[in-house]
């Protein structure tokens, strides 16, 4: 059974049952490297969904500590964990979870020189980062190195995602030129964030990552879905690789990372 053992194959009966995926997939599985960036409101359901389903090795990146008002939606942390890492809090769950993948936790910021080696190598990486510059360096960096990338954010009752595959679909520089102005855009801090919604649209991501790792089914390419809890209104908006797109363009303009200058998030505790 590809070297599973009997307690692998009862851990994964109810995911190997699936045609779509099987024992082929699991293994696939196994053998997958995926970046998380950040841990979350996104990053957390997702974290605890990947470890779950068997990634063999997950790396996740987040600067911040644990606060108390992240408990709320960040659900890969505890009462007991404010004032600790939310990488090594995050990673101590997804073994909790599943003790035998391997969770590489990374207190550190995204940034130009080292977005790269983070994501070389990576078979998915998941966007859980809460502010425009890390978005955008994310898709940068991996349309670059050729990595798939699901993009996520919330706020309010909404959210929305897409999958990059670069070379293949519309990036985010493809939607989204440039970041908004500073201020344009609302922080959760200041508009709120139903802690279910976060939940909603890390799991989405966490499902495009196993269907992205084993081939299952279709992926959110060249489509930004949108949806508002609210009204439970979910809505799929097509999207198109554009050939000015600076990045992946016919003529790019964007040939490595680049740091924007950004001000910080006000209340950034109370972000995805």
């Amino acid at each position: 059974m590809i070297d599973f053992t009997p307690e692998q194959l009862q851990r994964y009966s109810r995911q190997i049952i699936l045609k779509e995926i099987g024992i082929e997939g699991q293994a696939k599985l196994r053998r997958a490297r995926v970046l998380i960036a950040g841990a979350g409101g996104l990053g957390s359901p997702a974290a605890l969904y990947l470890a779950a389903a068997g990634v063999g090795a997950i790396d996740i990146v987040d600067s911040d500590v644990v606060e108390v008002s992240n408990l709320q939606r960040q659900i890969a942390h505890g009462t007991s964990d404010i004032g600790r890492a939310k990488a090594q809090s995050a990673a101590e769950a997804m073994l909790a979870v599943n003790p035998e993948i391997k969770v590489r936790p990374l207190q550190t910021r995204l940034r130009a020189d080292n977005i790269m080696e983070l994501v070389r190598g990576m078979d998915f990486v998941l966007d859980g980062t809460d502010n425009f510059p890390a978005k955008f360096l994310l898709n940068d960096a991996c349309v670059l190195a050729g990595t798939p990338l699901s993009h996520g954010g919330v706020l309010g009752f909404a959210g929305q995602a897409m999958t990059i595959l670069p070379g293949r679909s519309a990036c985010y520089r493809c939607v989204f030129r440039r970041p908004p102005p500073p201020g344009a855009v609302s922080t959760c801090s200041e508009a709120g964030i139903l802690g279910a919604v976060a939940g909603l649209l890390g799991t989405i991501q966490a499902a495009e990552a196993v269907k992205c790792i084993t081939g299952a089914g279709v992926l959110l390419t060249d489509v930004l879905l949108r949806f508002d809890a609210l009204t439970m209104d979910f809505r799929r908006i097509p999207l198109a690789r554009q050939e000015d797109c600076p990045l992946c363009g016919k003529a790019p303009a964007i040939t490595a990372p680049v740091d924007i200058p950004w001000p910080a998030c006000p209340g950034a505790e109370q972000c995805p």
